[in-house]
């Protein structure tokens, strides 16, 4: 199992667009990904599931990834969150 805290930078935060990135690059792995925020706990292959989330930039989310391919799931994880969700700001 592999967890990293990342701080949404993105200036519009976990909006639909960035979500729907998020679960797209979740989707391509084996592992179980689970993303938290405070109390909440939510599938990160869910579209529903990230949204509710609500996270605004920065507020800081917990990535647990659990799996065969759970190294290489978070190293993408953590590059889309820091550079933006691919958005200029």
């Amino acid at each position: 199992m592999a967890n990293r805290e990342l701080t949404i930078v993105n200036k519009l935060g976990l909006h639909a667009r960035a979500a729907a990135k998020l679960v797209t690059l979740a989707s391509k792995f084996e592992s179980d990904i689970t993303i938290k925020r405070g109390d909440q706990e939510v599938n990160a292959k869910s579209i529903m599931g990230v949204m509710m989330l609500a996270a605004a930039k920065g507020v800081v989310i917990d990535v647990c990834v659990d799996g065969k391919d759970a190294d290489e799931a978070l190293a993408e994880i953590t590059r889309l969150v820091q550079n933006r969700f691919g958005e200029a700001e």
